[in-house]
Order: C-alpha cells, then structure tokens, then sequence
C-alpha cells in the first residue's frame, strides 16, 4: 500500500461511548498498527446542543482502559488538528461557499413552521416521500426559488438559513464498501440534507468528509447504519473535486441486543444483565449511573477479544487473542455482513479464561475496588493472605468481585446452614468426629497451616477407621456452613484456628439440638 493508512474514529461527546462505538474503535485501530498507520481520534462536536460536559474525557478514559490509544487527538495534537469539529468552524465556511458557487448547494430561508406545513401537505397527498426533496424544494422559500435580489435582501435582513445540498433529480449512486460490495441509490429517494445549520456550524455529513480528506484518511470503518448517509458522503467527494482521493469506506455489521431484535441499547443493560458501556457513567440530565464492564469486573484484555469476534472471524478454531496476536491476524475481509446477536454467556466466558491466567494482584486489586463499590468492608488481612484466598478461588469464579459472595464464608462464620447436607450429613458419626477433631485442632501445638492441618485431619480418620467422604461434608458443614467448596484446609488456615475451633463450636451447639 503506496499511501500511508490514515484510519479514524470519531465519537460525539454526547454521552456514555456505547460498545458498538468501541468495537469500531478497536477495528480502527487493528488496522492501522497491521499496517504501520495511524489511528486518529477526532470528537464531532458539531451538533453543541447534544454536547454532555465530561463525555469527552469519558471517551479518552475508555480507550485507554481498553489499550486503544490514538496517535493523534485533541489531547495529544498532531500535524492536521484541531481534532475537534467545534474548533475548525471556519474552514468549513469555504468548502460550503464552493458547492454554492457551482450550483451544488443552495440557501434555504425556511421556518420550522414551513416545514412542518410542507410535511403536512405531503401527507394529506399520502406521497411517499415526505423529505425535502428535489421535488418539493420547487415550492419552498429558497434561493433555487427566489431572485438573487429576494435573496439578498433575506440574508441582509439577518434572516435565518440553512444550506442544504442540491441532490440531482435522477442518478444512480454507487460506490464499493469492503464489506457490503457494490451498493447503490437512486438520488430521487435522498432528500437535500442540510450541509450548514442556521448557527454557522457544519452538520455531519459536510464536516466528516471535509475532515476525513484535510486528515488524508484513506479507509473510513464505521457502523452500517452510516451506509444510507455514504450516498451523500460519496456525492460531496465529487463535487468538491476530490473524487479521486476519497477514502475506502467499510460499513460494519450492527450489533443486536441478546434476544436478536434490535440493536443493542442501553436499556438492554437492564433486561439482560450485561453492560453496554466500557466504564460506569453517571448521566449528568437523567442522574442514571449506568454500569460499566470495567465496573462489573470485565478484564480489558477479554472484552476486546470479545469484541472482535462480534463482526469477524478469523477463519479457524481458535477464540483466545492477544492485543498483538488480533493486530497480526485481523482481516477487513473477514467481517461479515450478518448483524452478531450480543453473546452475553460468551462475554463471561471470554472473562473467566482470562481470569485464570491473570496475576493474583490484578485480581485482588479489582476485587478490592468491587467491595468498595458496593461498600463492603473486608477484614484487615495482609496482602499475602488475600491473595491466598484469590489463588485458592480463581477457578471458580467469573469476575473478581465474585469472590465477596462465593468465599463470603472465608469472611465471616455462617449464620445459616445448608438444608440439603445438614440433612443427608449431618449425623451421629460426624457430629462426632467435629468434636473429636475439635478437640485435637485444641490440644496441637503445631504452625496452622493447610498442610499441617490436613495431616491432623487424616491421621484422626485412620485412628478411627472411618471413610474421608463419611465425615468431610460435616465438617466443611461446620466450618463454612455448605455442602461444598474449595479445599477446605486453605479455608480453614485463612479464617484462622481460633475462628475454626469457634465456628465447630456453634455449629456443634446449634445442629445437635
């Protein structure tokens, strides 16, 4: 490839970056570190009166979360910025004044009042069409439709306008996405959408395509609900004359909520149980805190190869990527054009394979910040021994924050015992062997240790002649209050042997009533 890649993911700070918006920011940025280019950040703040206060930081936090770090943004600059829209107002001004001149744009006085009369009249006609078309322009307040002298006077008189492109009456559309092929319009179904609004600001669909091409972006990937709008993307290339360098455009497959209807929303956090944003987002207008995968304890490492997979395929069997392996191995060709249904169960198993690998650090570190998220107060224990418990629960878990409620026992003596093993194990013979192991736990004087402790266990089981599976359930009983769970001596070193004798104890006085 003779021109250096020049990819470019371009939020708009108007709230929580959606994970649809991620996954496009993590296919922008495989291909430009598999081709040694440049992923570029740029916020389309055109649109100031949906802009949210914070959302921009919200969007660089996320990326940097997840590994996705730009090399060109408004926070680290570059050789094309500014990088955002809101702050490059004044060159758009020229490129609009252009499609003006050569009669590809025009200035539309129109009040809102007018436009919803002109709507009205098209429905009580039952058109089709109810745009502002090339058809119905030919009635409205304009300068297709005034004198230059009429004209004149409007914008002399402060009036307000907006410019809209000229969309021809009848030609055909066509452009080549990677993904989608071949795909055409016919320009009688487009409408003359607004390029300039009223308050001097560029709407999208003229700001992209000038940025995309002042940037020398060379590949645009962005979500297929973009396709309908590349029509009029591919038409202002030609008319500002820079046909010949527009970027190659690749639509991405939506993502759909778990159920398959629809594309995944945040209201879907909810219904089913998962996230949609990377981070926790407090809603500035609405006060919702809306949870985040960092939150819940969602490994970076696994949700971006989570969501690689929703789109493209590597083509074999395997499923676990590194960063570096999805850069060395993704492929624009291997995105497919099917909408992927949001695998929750998946998400989960992405994180759980990643967990068993994780450092017990990063694990207890997560875990630590999930009880203080959810106020849970944890014992006073060096750090040695909670990652002890971290080892001994790893394989057992999903999420870090698991480990509060399936080890709950570890922090605090069982006030309830299960019903199912009290009643199946709990009898003479083991309540007695409790005692008994009690007892000997008492009298030794040896290091409380796992090893130590098993050794206790075991030579009591032979001296009495029972069966370890005979005697085990009602101990763990008596100990963690269930019928099952992690190696029991590790529990019982953790919890210490003043807590274990105290815990046989209760569960002595209490179950033999």
């Amino acid at each position: 490839m003779s021109q250096q890649v020049r990819v470019r993911f371009a939020p708009s700070p108007t709230g929580a970056l959606h994970i649809g918006g991620v996954r496009t920011a993590l296919y922008n940025y495989l291909f430009a570190r598999q081709n040694d280019g440049v992923f570029v950040l740029r916020i389309e703040d055109t649109d100031q009166t949906r802009y949210v206060a914070g959302a921009e930081d919200y969007i660089y936090e996320s990326l940097e979360w997840l590994g996705l770090i730009p090399d060109e943004s408004p926070k680290v600059g570059g050789n094309y910025g500014p990088y955002r829209q809101s702050e490059r107002k004044d060159l758009y001004r020229q490129y609009v004044d252009q499609l003006i001149e050569q009669g590809h744009a025009y200035y539309a006085f129109d009040t809102d009042q007018e436009l919803e009369a002109m709507r009205e009249r098209l429905k009580a006609a039952k058109a089709k069409n109810l745009s502002y078309n090339a058809i119905t322009r030919r009635q409205m307040k304009n300068s297709l439709t005034l004198d230059a002298q009429a004209v004149q006077e409007l914008m002399d008189a402060g009036t307000p306008y907006v410019v809209r492109i000229k969309m021809p009456l009848k030609e055909e559309i066509r452009f080549q996405d990677r993904v989608f092929d071949w795909v055409k319009a016919h320009s009688s179904t487009l409408d003359d959408k607004v390029l300039l609004k009223s308050d001097g600001m560029p709407t999208y669909h003229l700001a992209n395509v000038v940025d995309d091409y002042l940037m020398k972006i060379t590949h645009v990937i962005r979500g297929k609900e973009w396709l309908p709008s590349s029509y009029l993307h591919v038409l202002l290339y030609e008319y500002l004359g820079w046909g010949e360098q527009r970027p190659e455009f690749v639509h991405l497959p939506l993502i759909l909520k778990p159920s398959g209807e629809g594309k995944l929303s945040k209201r879907d956090a909810q219904e089913y149980g998962v996230p949609v944003f990377p981070l926790e987002y407090h809603d500035p207008k609405s006060k919702e805190i809306l949870t985040g995968f960092r939150e819940e304890g969602y490994f970076s490492e696994g949700l971006i190869n989570f969501l690689a997979f929703l789109g493209w395929n590597p083509g074999t069997e395997q499923e676990i990527f590194s960063l570096k392996q999805l850069v060395s191995d993704f492929s624009l060709d291997r995105i497919g054009k099917s909408d992927p249904v949001f695998p929750v169960d998946k998400a989960k198993w992405y994180n759980q394979q990643y967990l068993k690998e994780m450092e017990d650090s990063r694990i207890l570190a997560m875990m630590k910040s999930r009880a203080q998220h959810q106020g849970i107060s944890l014992p006073d224990w060096e750090d040695a021994k909670f990652t002890a418990l971290v080892d001994l629960m790893k394989d057992r878990i999903t999420f870090p924050g698991d480990i509060l409620e399936e080890a709950s026992y570890v922090f605090q003596a069982p006030e309830s015992y299960d019903e199912k093993t009290l009643k199946k194990k709990w009898n003479e013979v083991s309540s007695a062997f409790v005692k008994d192991l009690k007892d000997t736990f008492a009298k030794d004087e040896g290091a409380w240790e796992a090893e130590h402790i098993k050794h206790l266990l075991q030579d009591l089981i032979e001296k009495q002649e029972l069966k370890f599976g005979k005697v085990m359930a009602g101990v763990r009983l008596a100990v963690t209050g269930l019928g099952g769970g992690p190696d029991l001596m590790v529990v019982m070193e953790l919890i210490g042997k003043e807590e274990t004798l105290a815990r046989m104890e209760k569960a002595l006085s209490e179950l033999n009533k």
